[in-house]
């Protein structure tokens, strides 16, 4: 079945679907986007997601084009014309074409583009993944200093997808100059000791992530301890238990970090939980 999909206004085959050449988001990344879940035929933090591209688009003074209501209204628009129940929309928006390629902004006047698509994903909840864990290595984080703005300049994260693949395994984690981990080639990055749950705090060098929000809120809410700090490789390799979180993979366990198993090697009792914790609790708050 051909996919509808989202463009300035129109809901179009996408077949159909066209964007200039000229567009700034081709010619120089020049742009942000989201991705949101949909579980049950619903969305999951939808407002987080539309707060996080506020915030994006303020740091790279881009406006965008239409409201919440509007942005509500395509994403559940989206989902009836292509009856998705478990999987994904991706939403862009690029400072548009103005007409010839510069280095330089283009004058406000200049209307962006819009684009959003859906990605059907039938077996999100019950990914085989989940129960066996993912394997990562790590590698140095090359990316620019401001992963926090979710641009579309992505061309690193895919690089580091490939090592992965390369490697035989399922996905890398960055490291920064210290060598401490920052997070995931697409997700956020943590480690259990105990009743402890270490992550990256926020700030320039990692995404802001909705679902690494959620996911801490709910983990303090089951009396589970929140360390925000960056920690190693080699103590991610000693720790009882590993996970990577995002909107695509919930909570997903690691199982081996630079070919050492963490833990028993095997999915722990915390990664476990919170996937549980945070599939029923964004099941029951979905829009």
């Amino acid at each position: 079945m051909t996919r509808t999909v989202y463009l300035n206004g129109d809901y179009l085959p996408e077949t159909e679907a066209k964007v200039s050449i000229f567009d700034r988001g081709f010619l120089m990344a020049d742009g942000v986007y989201e991705v949101t879940s949909v579980l049950d035929g619903k969305l999951i933090d939808f407002d987080g997601h539309v707060k996080r591209l506020t915030r994006s688009l303020g740091e790279l003074e881009l406006t965008c084009p239409i409201g919440e209501g509007e942005l509500l209204a395509m994403h559940r628009e989206l989902v009836a014309r292509n009856g998705i129940d478990q999987g994904m929309i991706y939403l862009q928006i690029t400072r548009g074409n103005p007409g010839d390629r510069s280095f330089l902004f283009p004058d406000a006047s200049v209307p962006a583009t819009v684009v959003a698509f859906t990605q059907d994903i039938p077996n999100m909840i019950d990914a085989p993944a989940a129960k066996t864990g993912i394997k990562i290595i790590t590698i140095p984080d090359l990316r620019w200093s401001r992963v926090d703005i979710k641009t579309v300049q992505l061309l690193y994260p895919s690089m580091g997808k490939m090592a992965a693949k390369k490697a035989g395994v399922d996905d890398s984690w960055f490291t920064d100059e210290a060598g401490r981990v920052t997070e995931g080639t697409s997700n956020n990055a943590y480690i259990v000791k105990g009743n402890r749950i270490i992550t990256r705090a926020l700030g320039n060098d990692i995404l802001h992530g909705i679902t690494r929000a959620a996911v801490l809120r709910f983990a303090r809410e089951a009396q589970f301890e929140v360390e925000e700090r960056p920690f190693t490789p080699e103590e991610a390799k000693g720790s009882d238990e590993a996970f990577s979180t995002a909107a695509s993979l919930f909570v997903m366990p690691v199982v081996e970090v630079d070919g050492k198993p963490v833990g028993t090697g095997k999915p722990g009792p915390v990664a476990t939980r919170l996937r549980e914790i945070y599939i029923d609790e964004m099941r029951r708050a979905a829009i």
